[in-house]
């Protein structure tokens, strides 16, 4: 089984990321027929990502493709958009780890145990600060595999 999560900044610039998107993420279906991919659900290419593993699903019916959605602590969201959580996720999860820590840190660390969890992260880090690029810098640190998908420069 592969893990990939995502990691991007909330904005997205490039008019090409989505078919980016599908072309990293045919290579990792096709190289496993298991496939879970993490989304924290925050900006731009979280969304993409998250549209495009949809997408997947349908093109690959045979292979076990999941997308889980990673909450960094529980909200009232969750039962008030019951059916849209249902709807767009095969799983809704909130790590036991991130349980009774203060929200302000709990979105760092939630993004963590994606990165912790994960075989490949798929990426778009532009610029040299932020959420995102703290998660990338993170991963590159223990020795994960990232792609980073924002145009160089």
């Amino acid at each position: 089984m592969t893990v990939c999560t995502f990691a991007g900044h909330r904005e997205v610039f490039s008019s090409t990321v989505e078919s980016e998107i599908d072309k990293a993420l045919i290579e990792i279906i096709e190289a496993d027929k298991e496939c879970v991919f993490y989304s924290g659900g925050m900006g731009d290419f979280d969304k993409k990502c998250e549209s495009a593993v949809r997408g997947m699903k349908r093109k690959y019916p045979e292979r076990s493709i999941r997308l889980v959605r990673v909450l960094p602590y529980l909200t009232h969201e969750i039962n008030r958009d019951k059916e849209y959580f249902e709807s767009y996720y095969d799983d809704i999860v909130v790590p036991m780890e991130l349980m009774g820590v203060h929200y302000k840190a709990a979105i760092k660390k939630r993004n963590r145990w994606m990165v912790d969890q994960a075989d490949k992260i798929l990426a778009y880090i532009y610029r040299d600060f932020g959420g995102a690029f703290d998660t990338v810098k993170y991963a590159f640190r223990i020795g994960k595999p990232v792609l980073n998908l924002a145009p160089k420069g």
